[in-house]
């Protein structure tokens, strides 16, 4: 839910500079220090060790390396939010972005399915499909509008 907390209120941050800030005045400009945003403040937690360790119970067991497979989504998000915010790799970008968050959606269904964790709160399936749905349309909104 952080993430979606991120993603508006940088969004609607930039879109009030953007009263004052000609480049800012436009809503896809906005969404996309939005999106580039909420990405490196996912990719923050992915890439801080301690965090990465947290996160390394979502990686369904049948895949190799959890802590591995982490670490490397959050160097492509971090790459992926600097790409949304150059104009020449913007839609690159935000179709990367969207297929990563289609690619590690099995974890979000296996995370939101596995036994109960001692002081973890699970988000449902219905609300992590929700959010994804939400950040795959922000980003495929950058890349081609």
């Amino acid at each position: 839910m952080v993430p979606l907390l991120v993603l508006v209120a940088v969004t609607l941050l930039a879109r009030l500079v953007g009263l004052a800030v000609a480049p800012l005045a436009d809503l896809v400009n906005c969404l996309a220090i939005g999106v580039a945003a909420m990405f490196l403040f996912t990719a923050s937690a992915r890439l801080n060790p301690a965090r990465r360790t947290a996160m390394e119970w979502m990686v369904p067991p049948h895949l190799p390396r959890p802590g591995l497979l982490v670490a490397i989504s959050g160097v492509a998000e971090a790459a992926g939010a600097v790409g949304v915010l150059i104009p020449q790799t913007r839609t690159l970008a935000g179709v990367a972005l969207a297929v990563l968050l289609l690619a590690v959606f099995p974890a979000n269904v296996y995370a939101a399915r596995a036994p109960a964790r001692p002081g973890l709160r699970v988000t449902p399936l219905s609300q992590r499909t929700a959010l994804q749905v939400v950040f795959v349309a922000a980003c495929l909104v950058v890349a081609w509008a």
